[in-house]
């Protein structure tokens, strides 16, 4: 299935203005689910860039939300800025900043306000797929990317089982799901994922597929349709749905 870039593609961004304090308390609305990734995804890029690098890194999130990445990296000891459409997400990403030290600002992830070659890492997760040109996004990624730094992803491949477990199950099992949260034009196959990176020199190192566990939580979020606060993710070897992964810039 060819992914084709429309400029009318129907995606709902707008929901991310209505959250408020739902993105820290919802349980009746799929950010909750962002939520329970983001406790599995958050420690594994923080230990990716202890690997990589001593000692404190700048880092750039792109499309950082509610800063659930960010105010976790900097929590971590490192120099975190994030950029959001979304001016009210910046609120509450600001709010929840304990260390009060991340630098977030309000700007666009196709021009992004920072010189080249800037940060030892840069993130763009569950944000590729809401955006109708993601190579803008990448090429702007490697752009602010210094030599040897990591750009991390998290996106959905664009098949059938995505749009029957990603779109209609969440619609399904979850309540409040907006309308149009995801389409299945925007999604991108890891084929492609490494095809744009290497066309702004970045090699991807690591791919790593990622699913909800088939725990008691699981059934009770499907027969309650709220998610539980002890449903997790995991991570696993199959990329037909979610995955996440980084790449090098060379």
């Amino acid at each position: 299935m060819e992914r084709k870039d429309r400029d009318s593609s129907g995606i709902n961004n707008g929901f991310y203005d209505t959250l408020g304090t739902d993105w820290q308390d919802a349980t009746a609305h799929p950010i909750a689910l962002l939520r329970a990734e983001n406790a599995l995804r958050n420690p594994w890029i923080a230990t990716v860039i202890e690997e990589k690098f001593s000692g404190s890194s700048a880092v750039l999130d792109i499309g950082c939300g509610a800063g659930f990445l960010t105010n976790y990296l900097a929590q971590k000891g490192h120099q975190v800025s994030g950029i959001d459409l979304s001016e009210k997400s910046l609120e509450v990403a600001k709010k929840n900043d304990q260390t009060a030290n991340v630098a977030y600002a309000q700007a666009s992830a196709y021009a992004l306000p920072y010189p080249d070659q800037n940060f030892d890492v840069v993130s763009a997760m569950d944000l590729l797929e809401h955006v109708e040109h993601p190579e803008k996004v990448i090429s702007e990624a490697g752009r602010v990317l210094k030599k040897g730094g990591l750009f991390f992803f998290h996106t959905f491949s664009r098949n059938f089982l995505s749009w029957l477990v990603v779109i209609k199950g969440v619609e399904w099992a979850v309540r409040n799901t907006p309308s149009n949260m995801h389409v299945l034009p925007l999604f991108i196959n890891p084929s492609e994922m490494e095809a744009m990176c290497r066309g702004y020199q970045l090699e991807v190192k690591q791919f790593k597929g990622c699913r909800p566990e088939c725990s008691k939580a699981f059934w009770k979020m499907l027969f309650t349709r709220k998610v539980p606060a002890d449903l997790h993710f995991t991570f696993t070897n199959s990329l037909t749905t979610g995955y996440s992964g980084y790449a090098v810039k060379s």
